[in-house]
């Protein structure tokens, strides 16, 4: 992995890692929203949630425009595709993982079965 690309993703699961962050980016999944919008759902200042909203913004998890004196914040789903991937990296993993404890039950299951008869 290039160094660029391992520095974005640590950005991103910096961002990622609190709970407050990850709220925000459940609530911009449902559409953009200004800041006065996402500090309601809080009991957060404003400062605060702009505070989160800069280190998204630094991981490329949203960004900000401008219609007319608002600045609507919305969500960039797409800075989450490398992290998607890395993550998506131990799927075989933990799928081979479950195969092997379903194929042991079933050893285990036969053995007890076999046992009673």
């Amino acid at each position: 992995m290039l160094a660029a690309q391992s520095q974005q993703l640590d950005r991103v699961f910096a961002a990622l890692a609190d709970p407050t962050r990850r709220a925000i980016l459940s609530r911009l999944a449902q559409g953009e929203a200004t800041v006065n919008d996402l500090v309601e759902p809080f009991d957060l200042a404003q400062p605060t949630i702009s505070k989160h909203l800069k280190v998204l913004e630094g991981a490329g998890l949203v960004s900000r425009g401008r219609s007319a004196q608002f600045r609507p914040v919305r969500l960039e789903a797409s800075a989450l595709a490398g992290a998607d991937q890395w993550i998506g990296g131990y799927r075989q993993f933990w799928a081979q993982s479950h195969e092997r404890l379903e194929a042991y039950v079933k050893i285990l299951q036969a053995e007890e079965t076999s046992h009673e008869d």
